[in-house]
């Protein structure tokens, strides 16, 4: 049996995933509306309000009330949405990075944000030396990976790039979704698995998209108390810390 910390993914099977991925997400770009995703949605306001209030209460729980100074990285940043959200908490641009797989997204992330270090590639292989960033982000990343062997290639770069105390926020399904085979939940303990040795804080958050969808429109109010119910909530926000 191998052992997690020293598991590897051949690479056939990392551009095997890799091509699974893409054509996964240009079928959704076919069957799902942009508008979907819009700000204006009322269910896309309360889940990224709860989301933002989430991970700030875990900044502050390891005394960041800035992020001033971190060297930072996005892994699956997608269009730079979370890049530039961190501006606002202090990050400077030239201390952001992010990656993505999906050459569009790239290409998106850099026109909107020309001033930051977006570079296209698998995060399986990080383009980052050992031991330069202070902060890695994942967000809805590793769901959208099937292969368990891929997984922990892309969580053992992540360990590798991260400086000896460094933190990781992750935020990802917890559960499955039956109606999207291209996801698959992580829950608590599998993630504890991906990164072995590290101290672990956890919140269920997110109200089931399917309630939520249903809730926001009419109360906002609603949605937050719901959102405090941890059985109706699928997604976990973690900070991670790695051992120094």
């Amino acid at each position: 049996m191998i052992d997690n910390s020293t598991r590897q993914a051949v690479p056939a099977a990392i551009e095997a995933e890799n091509q699974r991925v893409r054509a996964a997400y240009a079928r959704r770009r076919q069957l799902v509306p942009p508008t979907r995703y819009a700000r204006t949605d009322p269910f896309v306001l309360c889940s990224s309000h709860e989301r933002e209030k989430q991970m700030a209460k875990l900044f502050r729980s390891e005394g960041l009330t800035t992020l001033t100074g971190l060297q930072i990285l996005d892994v699956g940043c997608g269009r730079g949405a979370m890049l530039r959200q961190l501006l606002d908490y202090g990050a400077e641009p030239e201390r952001l990075a992010g990656i993505d797989l999906l050459e569009e997204n790239v290409n998106v992330a850099r026109a909107l944000a020309p001033n930051l270090r977006i570079v296209c590639g698998s995060a399986t292989h990080l383009p980052f030396p050992d031991s330069c960033f202070d902060l890695a982000i994942q967000f809805t990343l590793f769901t959208s990976v099937l292969a368990d062997d891929v997984k922990y290639a892309i969580a053992a770069e992540m360990k590798r790039v991260l400086v000896p105390g460094g933190l990781v926020l992750w935020y990802d399904f917890r559960v499955s979704n039956p109606r999207n085979p291209d996801v698959r939940g992580i829950g608590k303990r599998e993630i504890a698995r991906l990164f072995e040795g590290f101290e672990l804080k956890t919140a269920r958050i997110t109200l089931a998209p399917p309630l939520g969808r249903i809730i926001a429109p009419i109360s906002p109010a609603f949605y937050d108390l719901l959102s405090h119910v941890p059985p109706l909530c699928t997604h976990l926000m973690c900070l991670m810390k790695k051992p120094c």
